[in-house]
């Protein structure tokens, strides 16, 4: 069957809010030797695509412009030198832009089987959160059994999959989130204690809740004055992993002093800039360590809200909200 030659792709007009977004036509891209091509069935939205709609985070030299850095569908063409996945095969896969739109190239070592169990809608929602939180929590934050950490953001889905990803793992798992009803959700799957931090000073609680010991990683996105409220809150030989900054979280002022005398480490990463073999070597790990978690039950998507494409202007109107929980997603295909 012949594949058509254009699609249906989302752009953005200009840097701005959600306004900007637009459908259009464009050509159907083609697999460069080590690449597939997807027919894409779902996308997830993540908060980096705001970002980029924004003018904040642009697409690595070379690569499209399109949105989208995570996608489920089925492989309907080749590169050069790829044998596996093939033709037919429903994968989900992380991709560095591109994934707003009916076809998707994708790197054939970054696609990863569905789990067993979850539709192509859900599993959609997992590349980009599943690859970020156990590189950050596992292996920069090596959180093990038995320690405890702090995620800020429990109801979002970085934090959602962090919860049930370290309670997973044997740790003990507080979590801060923005209202009754999130703190809820992260208790209901898996949060030991989940802090309204509306309602509550975060940093008191986890100092009660540690006999003033503090927690062994915090997993933050939030950064600005929680920084040093972080680095007062961790365990001697403690671990604060940054992943985002919301707003003008990126810059702080305040004493390093703690960072010396309790031994800490601070550190973080993105995703997105990596080589393919680094991500290769993440996406390896997860299908190895986390993939059996879901198709065995003992993890799951969360999914708040699904949008058609055309849609995806509302998509990124309640992701900037903050009012969801779980994972947001733009349906493809039926």
């Amino acid at each position: 069957m012949a594949l058509p030659t254009s699609m249906r792709r989302i752009r953005f007009a200009a840097a701005g809010g959600p306004e900007v977004i637009e459908v259009e036509t464009g050509p159907v891209p083609a697999p460069a030797p080590g690449q597939v091509l997807i027919e894409v069935a779902a996308a997830g939205v993540n908060r980096p695509d705001c970002l980029q709609r924004a003018g904040g985070y642009p697409p690595p030299p070379g690569a499209t412009e399109i949105p989208g850095l995570e996608i489920a569908g089925r492989v309907v063409a080749l590169g050069e030198g790829v044998a596996t996945p093939k033709i037919g095969d429903e994968v989900c896969a992380l991709v560095i832009s591109g994934g707003y739109a009916e076809y998707c190239v994708a790197e054939a070592v970054l696609c990863l089987p569905i789990p067993e169990g979850l539709s192509l809608l859900e599993a959609a929602g997992l590349p980009e959160n599943v690859l970020t939180v156990h590189d950050n929590v596992f292996t920069r934050g090596r959180l093990k059994a038995g320690e405890t950490i702090l995620i800020h953001g429990g109801s979002s889905g970085i934090g959602y999959t962090a919860i049930q990803l370290a309670k997973a793992a044997g740790a003990t798992v507080y979590a801060t989130a923005g209202s009754a009803e999130k703190c809820a959700f992260c208790r209901s799957i898996g949060a030991d204690v989940a802090i309204d931090h509306r309602a509550e000073d975060w940093q008191a609680r986890v100092k009660e809740l540690t006999g003033g010991k503090g927690v062994d990683v915090i997993l933050d996105m939030v950064g600005g004055p929680y920084i040093r409220k972080n680095l007062m809150s961790l365990a001697f030989e403690g671990r604060l992993v940054q992943i985002a900054f919301l707003q003008s979280g990126k810059v702080a002022d305040f004493d390093f002093t703690p960072l010396m005398l309790r031994r800490l480490t601070m550190t973080g990463s993105t995703l997105r800039p990596r080589s393919v073999e680094l991500k290769k070597a993440i996406a390896d790990r997860v299908r190895a360590e986390v993939w059996p978690l879901y198709g065995a039950g003992k993890a799951k998507v969360v999914i708040h809200e699904t949008f058609p494409l055309e849609r995806a202007r509302e998509a990124h109107a309640l992701m900037e909200s903050s009012t969801h929980i779980g994972k947001i997603m733009l349906s493809v295909r039926d």
